[in-house]
């Protein structure tokens, strides 16, 4: 019956969208749920957003969004069956034709709301893979049942397809969007750059080799200490290499590392600074920006650095290899960083130091291309537009 009644293709124009977040607040996750709706609105569609609060709920009303609060971001039972019950209500009442589900728990919950309804169910995997592991495993298997799935990167989608056997075609790979109005270059000023170097410590001549992350064992910052002893040990004394995140409660490591750069006698050379306050002018007081995991993370930094026109440097696992152009995915000339492999520590001195050995016109270029990269694949335009087709593709029966 529910299939019977989708048997006639249409358009967005005035079809009914339900987005259901875990919160509107004010982050990526809530300003691309903004984003999304307002490119709804534009194509003539009605946009609803549900979920938890937060400071974004009056931009959205403010350019004809719709809001409903839904805690929804849930792992209880009753919870999730009184949203299922009231998603029901409220897809019969409202006309609703999609309904996109960015949670598991909203994804139970709207499951048994549309079972009967002739509503598509689009759902969006998180950015990282969860351990796999019972129930949180089969509770997030909600997410794969779908009518279209929606997955941040090809590294998670083919994770996704070997542990809930997702048939590959319901699959579509959109990236997760960067604020790329906010890490701009032309909107960081020098003062602010100059006041990060300040911050660090970093004389005025000395560039800058940038790794962001969480100080922690999977995120391979040993590496980088052992890669600035090579590059040093090869007559570079010039550069400061600059740790920036928090101990994550690993103190124990974050002591080691500092002990193996007096070891090597390039802790003068080193700073452990802290998560930056202000993420775009650390980015852009670097040089170089650098990610040496040893372990998939969500890995945001790598596409803020390429919008902020930065070279990046990444390891290659989880998603890095899908968020930097490089050979051999792109020839020597269009690249946008370098990809080297996780622990190998003379590879990453030597992609550091080619980096850094650009002269300026081709360091120019580099970065040019890094910032029209990060626009074509990570804008809040461009990701609000890919999910708008798949919204379009399904109300059309191209699914």
């Amino acid at each position: 019956m529910k299939e019977n009644l989708r048997n006639t293709p249409r358009s967005l124009a005035g079809a009914t969208i339900l987005q259901i977040v875990p919160a509107l607040g004010d982050d990526d996750a809530g300003h691309a749920a903004v984003d999304i709706a307002l490119t709804l609105l534009q194509s003539g569609a009605r946009a609803i957003i549900a979920g938890d609060g937060g400071p974004l709920v009056g931009d959205l009303r403010a350019f004809g969004g719709e809001w409903l609060p839904m805690i929804n971001d849930t792992y209880n039972p009753l919870r999730i069956r009184s949203n299922a019950a009231r998603l029901a209500g409220l897809i019969a009442g409202e006309r609703i034709d999609i309904v996109h589900a960015q949670s598991a728990g909203a994804a139970w919950s709207a499951l048994s709301a549309t079972r009967r309804m002739p509503v598509f169910l689009v759902t969006s995997f998180p950015d990282q893979v969860a351990a796999d592991s019972w129930p949180g495993t089969s509770f997030r298997g909600s997410l794969a049942r779908g009518d279209r799935v929606i997955a941040p990167s090809t590294y998670v989608s083919r994770t996704m397809v070997e542990r809930y056997r997702i048939a590959p075609d319901r699959i579509t790979v959109i990236p997760r969007s960067v604020d790329t109005a906010k890490f701009n270059p032309a909107a960081v000023s020098a003062d602010r750059i100059a006041a990060m170097r300040r911050v660090w410590g970093v004389l005025p001549h000395m560039r800058v080799v940038l790794a962001v992350g969480t100080i922690a064992p999977r995120n391979g910052q040993m590496s980088m200490i052992e890669a600035a002893r090579l590059l040093v040990a090869g007559g570079d004394r010039n550069t400061a290499f600059v740790f920036a995140g928090d101990d994550g409660g690993q103190k124990r490591y974050a002591g080691a590392l500092r002990q193996r750069a007096r070891t090597h006698g390039i802790d003068t050379l080193c700073r452990f600074a802290g998560m930056p306050a202000d993420m775009p002018a650390a980015l852009a007081a670097a040089d170089v920006v650098v990610m040496p995991a040893l372990q998939p993370s969500a890995g945001r930094e790598v596409a803020q650095a390429q919008a902020i026109g930065r070279p990046v440097i990444a390891t290659t696992v989880g998603v890095f290899p899908e968020n930097v152009l490089c050979p051999p995915r792109m020839r020597d000339e269009l690249r946008t960083g370098w990809l080297v492999r996780p622990g190998n520590v003379s590879e990453l001195a030597r992609a550091i130091a080619a980096a850094l050995g650009m002269d300026g016109t081709a360091y120019e270029a580099l970065g040019a291309r890094a910032r029209q990269f990060a626009e074509f694949a990570f804008s809040p335009p461009s990701v609000a537009e890919a999910i708008r087709g798949v919204y379009t593709s399904l109300l059309a029966r191209d699914a």
